[in-house]
């Protein structure tokens, strides 16, 4: 399990589980123990990332289940909708030394001038993590397309990871994703 006591940007948890397997169980209760001890300011979250805890007798409520997807590396990086896209080089919400990161990319998508989209892309290893997909119901699929393409840009070669649920799940899908295993994120207020 990995633990950060300490305030995270908005949407990010500060615990991901590593390990789905029994032996993992105690090293994430433990983990967890020390979270709740350090008492972090305001709501913190946990990212269970393989469906495998039961936080609600920790005082946890479940925030949403949703799953993993993935994508393999296109070989052609080119957007296919009407939205135009612009990397982001900074952002209230984030720390400023997270965009000097080579690794860690934004995008805003535009059309007529208003911003309509968005997503971030973040290379770990060999996939790049797909997250905070923003798109109107109607331009979701095609968001998810051009957020592949842009992947493929960046970091070509390499698949593409992340996940959904709901609506943001079935476009997704649509747009190419594999559906892959649950995963559950869960939320506590501060004691």
């Amino acid at each position: 399990m990995w633990v950060n006591a300490q305030a995270v940007p908005r949407f990010y948890p500060n615990a991901v589980t590593l390990r789905p397997d029994a032996a993992a169980l105690h090293e994430q209760r433990v983990g967890i123990d020390i979270l709740a001890k350090s008492n972090p300011p305001g709501r913190w979250s946990v990212k269970d990332s393989f469906a495998t805890l039961d936080l609600s007798r920790r005082g946890f409520d479940l925030l949403f289940d949703a799953r993993w997807i993935r994508q393999l590396p296109l070989l052609i990086a080119r957007t296919s909708s009407d939205v135009a896209w612009q990397r982001v080089d900074a952002s209230d919400a984030f720390p400023a030394d997270l965009f000097a990161d080579e690794s860690f990319a934004m995008f805003a998508g535009s059309r007529a001038g208003e911003v309509v989209a968005g997503g971030t892309l973040y290379r770990a290893g060999e996939v790049v993590g797909l997250s905070n997909v923003v798109a109107e119901p109607g331009d979701a699929v095609a968001v998810f397309r051009d957020l592949v393409a842009l992947a493929a840009g960046l970091f070509p070669g390499l698949p593409i990871v992340g996940y959904e649920s709901g609506n943001e799940l079935a476009a997704a899908v649509n747009a190419g994703f594999e559906p892959g295993d649950e995963l559950r994120i869960w939320v506590r207020e501060r004691q």
